[in-house]
């Protein structure tokens, strides 16, 4: 485990993600580097392979990297409102059900990669608007307890986990 989220709460499944995120970086620093990565391979993609998903029943790429801002964009809400201090649980998502819904495949790729980029932005002036003590508030989310820092961490590494497939069974 990272050694800056050692005290930090988050439920296991979430490792996965946090493992993927190099141990030397602080939050900002790994969304700006994951963020970076991700637009190098990006913008290799074409059109055409952006409608081609792998398997039937598999995300197109469109779809994949859609999933990636819808997901980007609920955890910022988390963190947002952990940082504010908000004691509220809140609710979890189905992302298998936002894919059908999103309309990836109607969209331009070049839309989605600019959407991905607007996104991304706004995620990293939020996470360099906390402060120390926000980043090590606690709060909960579909009944597990995140800390806004974990937050930051697990939106780097959940690209980072796409981008490994999109490479590995896409292009």
């Amino acid at each position: 485990m990272k050694e800056a989220l050692k005290n930090h709460n988050f439920p296991d499944y979430f490792n996965h993600y946090i493992s993927l995120v190099n141990d030397n970086s602080d939050v900002i620093t790994a969304l700006e580097n994951t963020h970076k990565n991700t637009n190098e391979l990006l913008d290799l993609i074409t059109e055409e392979q952006g409608n081609y998903a792998y398997a039937d029943g598999k995300w197109s790429i469109k779809e994949l990297l859609t999933h990636i801002v819808d997901t980007e964009r609920i955890f910022c809400n988390r963190a947002l409102r952990i940082a504010r201090n908000d004691k509220t649980d809140m609710p979890g998502y189905d992302h298998d059900a936002y894919v059908p819904f999103s309309r990836a495949n109607e969209r331009k790729i070049c839309e989605i990669y600019k959407e991905f980029n607007i996104v991304r932005e706004g995620t990293i002036a939020l996470f360099k608007s906390f402060t120390p003590e926000m980043l090590e508030r606690s709060g909960t989310a579909n009944g597990n307890i995140f800390t806004v820092l974990v937050i930051g961490f697990i939106i780097s590494g959940h690209e980072i986990h796409h981008t490994n497939v999109m490479e590995e069974k896409y292009l």
